[in-house]
């Protein structure tokens, strides 16, 4: 059984003396808008998500390096060792879709090239997916911090790096972040992504920062603080899903409030 019916969530953190998302364009500063709000991309978004689903095993396509648990070093090659059973292009996306769990959530575009390299000779699935999440933005402008820093090992032989060798890191001193998805039923019957797999993506986002740390984000720097679930009564849903975000209104200080929506109220889940 596909997604029974029309789900929306949003998602509030804090970030405190921490890079939620440096921008390599940038110098790896954190991003930011044109207006100055702090931003983190959709994308990293998603691979939190995934790590965080991994962990509670469930088969992910796009694994990271550090965080692979499979012995394949490319996206192809963990393709192939499943999809290379089917011949028509429908049955491999029917295969991925029931393999992995981000593809029949997320979509994926499996583009490869033959194994000669010959024009043509590649396969293109595009795969798309019925979870949809937004970039996060801070509720007001972020105020970053850089720091210098020395760099004095040398990473190669016969290079000496004295110790006057600068480097830069940078760090948003504190602010409030927010984010929302949609989970669409009409898409959720071509992926097959369930019922289950919608819940097993609410339990994971009140966790989305743990075993999440690194020299940019050290443990306890960021934290979500909120979960809202608002699962509507059909396929089709309640309201727009934009109806549904802008019923959500989040203060400086983390706190929210609440539009009234008849008929449909949100589950409010704290932050691990």
């Amino acid at each position: 059984m596909s997604l029974s019916r029309k789900i929306d969530f949003a998602v509030i953190f804090k970030v405190k003396n921490a890079n939620p998302n440096g921008d390599p364009l940038n110098g790896n500063r954190p991003r930011t808008s044109y207006e100055g709000l702090g931003e983190v991309s959709d994308v990293c978004i998603k691979r939190k998500i995934r790590n965080r689903l991994m962990e509670m095993d469930k088969p992910i396509f796009v694994q990271s390096d550090d965080s692979k648990v499979d012995e394949f070093t490319s996206l192809r090659a963990r393709a192939e060792s499943v999809l290379s059973a089917a011949k028509a292009s429908n049955e491999q996306k029917a295969l991925a879709c029931k393999t992995w769990f981000d593809v029949r959530a997320f979509g994926q575009v499996l583009a490869f090239k033959g194994k000669s390299g010959k024009k043509g000779e590649g396969v293109s699935i595009p795969i798309r997916g019925p979870v949809s999440v937004h970039p996060a933005f801070s509720v007001e402008n972020v105020p970053v911090s850089s720091i210098q820093i020395t760099k004095s090992v040398s990473g190669e032989d016969g290079n000496k790096r004295g110790s006057d060798t600068m480097g830069m890191k940078h760090r948003v001193d504190e602010a409030v972040y927010s984010f929302f998805g949609s989970m669409n039923p009409q898409l959720a019957t071509n992926t097959g992504f369930s019922d289950e797999d919608a819940q097993a993506i609410k339990d994971v986002l009140p966790k989305l920062f743990e075993n999440d740390a690194s020299s940019a984000r050290p443990d306890g720097s960021m934290a979500v603080l909120k979960v809202f679930w608002w699962e509507h009564k059909s396929c089709n849903g309640d309201y727009s899903s934009a109806k549904v975000h802008g019923s959500l209104t989040v203060n400086l200080d983390g706190t929210y409030s609440l539009d009234s929506l008849p008929s449909l109220e949100p589950e409010e889940i704290d932050g691990f």
